[in-house]
């Protein structure tokens, strides 16, 4: 899979890029409370997951009005089936959610809801359920109040006990009323889009028995997403009388689902887990793509690598395989065993900014100095496609230190935990940078800019104001 990002860490595998700290279910759900519990978000990234959800996405995201490239699509590298929405048109799914979904429509089609929450702005307007749920608590807890006062101890402890469960039963009054909208602009979203909106409602049939269970034992989605068979039903009637209710997924898409679905499975279950669901009489390509993984991640390297080399003889020009050789042999200590195959791989796939990542840190392991300068152009030409990839600036100022150019190898680390949202760090490492780059230079005004944009001190705002790049500060 694919290398790390400005923004996660890692699994066997699946490039595990960043690690998203985020208060409880403030950014998890589209619709649900926020808690205080402290949670962890640990995202992966691959580009040929990537491009498969993104095939299936950008249509979807074209009919409800948005612009693709303006909407990220994140993976969370969890079992548990799980999907939401995040400020910032921000989509995230669990590899579980991806794993359970029987076919790309159904996929397709948990992403049009998710699509619905955003264009509907249901994250912004949760103060809009959250207000009266606080209300409904406050007013349980002065009639347990009111209880105790009038001597009945029993009634008021019940109350003052019973007051979270009401204003949850408040909330999710709210809740279910953006569900029903998520799920109404989903199927518009799916019918302007050519698709059918049969998935969608199938996703939600494969789990109707979630709506029995208590809130413990409910996935994730469940429990932010309520579930009602009265929601089903009504979802079916819309989308049965659309005129894409009967489209089908292309042959195309469902032999991509699969592939999706594999190399998931295959990334994030134990080896022996994969042999079992792959098995060897499968000579599918889903299967055989599986194994190869199986068996590099039970460190068998030889039989990996000819598993691959096998799968590329049949199949040339996907760049996936041969992102995967190189991988399987730049962690096995093969570096330059792994260089032939990520410019392969960089080749078939000049676009993929993940790919030209890995192939510009292949370079600067080998430590030879004319590679060095052709990891620079490898990773800054990554760099064009993907501003943000922290990883990519860490890699691209080790290369510029080792080329001897501390100025720039200072702006990169500034680049690198801007991207990362420590603006401390990437303020103090861009004030280096200007005393070494060439003033007025272009280098020189971007490390400048993230000083201004990272909280500056009053020394460093007397500092610029000296050489003129800002006013001098106010006294307060």
């Amino acid at each position: 899979m694919t290398a790390p990002q400005a923004r996660r860490p890692e699994t066997p595998g699946l490039r595990r890029l960043r690690t998203w700290a985020c208060a409880g279910a403030a950014l998890l759900a589209a619709s649900g409370p926020a808690t205080a519990q402290q949670g962890a978000l640990s995202l992966i990234r691959d580009t040929e997951i990537e491009a498969t959800l993104r095939k299936g996405a950008d249509p979807v995201f074209i009919a409800a009005g948005l612009t693709p490239r303006n909407v990220q699509i994140h993976v969370v590298g969890d079992k548990d089936l799980n999907a939401f929405v995040a400020g910032g048109q921000q989509v995230f799914l669990t590899t579980g959610l991806i794993m359970q979904s029987k076919t790309p429509n159904e996929l397709i089609g948990v992403i049009a809801h998710e699509t619905g929450h955003i264009a509907g702005g249901h994250i912004a307007r949760q103060g809009e359920g959250s207000r009266p749920a606080m209300a409904t608590m406050i007013l349980t807890l002065g009639l347990g109040v009111l209880a105790a006062l009038a001597g009945a101890p029993d009634a008021a402890a019940g109350l003052a006990y019973s007051s979270s469960y009401f204003a949850t039963l408040s909330y999710l009054g709210y809740s279910r009323v953006q569900e029903a909208s998520a799920d109404q602009a989903a199927a518009g979203y799916l019918e302007k889009s050519g698709q059918s909106g049969k998935g969608l409602v199938s996703f939600f049939d494969n789990f109707r028995y979630q709506e029995v269970f208590a809130e413990s034992r409910k996935f994730p989605f469940f429990r932010s997403h309520p579930l009602t068979s009265d929601r089903i039903e009504t979802l079916r009637l819309r989308v049965e009388a659309q005129p894409h209710y009967g489209a089908e997924d292309s042959p195309e898409a469902l032999a991509e689902h699969a592939i999706l679905v594999a190399k998931i499975k295959a990334f994030m279950n134990p080896p022996q887990q994969t042999f079992t669901d792959y098995k060897e009489t499968d000579k599918g390509f889903p299967a055989r793509y599986a194994r190869a993984i199986a068996y590099y991640k039970a460190t068998d390297t030889d039989r990996a690598l000819s598993a691959i080399d096998a799968l590329i003889a049949d199949n040339p020009l996907n760049p996936y395989l041969y992102e995967l050789k190189g991988q399987v042999l730049f962690e096995s200590g093969r570096i330059k065993e792994s260089e032939p195959a990520y410019r392969q791989a960089a080749a078939l796939k000049p676009d993929a900014p993940l790919i030209l990542t890995l192939l510009g840190q292949t370079l600067l392991a080998t430590n030879d100095k004319a590679k060095t300068e052709e990891a620079v152009v490898y990773l800054k030409r990554s760099l064009d496609f993907e501003k943000d990839n922290a990883f990519t600036w860490r890699l691209l100022a080790q290369a510029h230190d080792r080329k001897g150019e501390a100025g720039q190898a200072r702006l990169a680390t500034a680049e690198q935990y801007f991207a990362l949202g420590q603006s401390q760090e990437a303020r103090v490492f861009a004030m280096r940078a200007r005393e070494t780059l060439t003033k007025d230079s272009l280098d020189w005004r971007r490390a400048t800019d993230i000083v201004l944009v990272s909280e500056p001190t009053k020394d460093d705002l007397k500092t610029l104001a000296r050489e003129g790049s800002v006013n001098a500060p106010t006294k307060p």
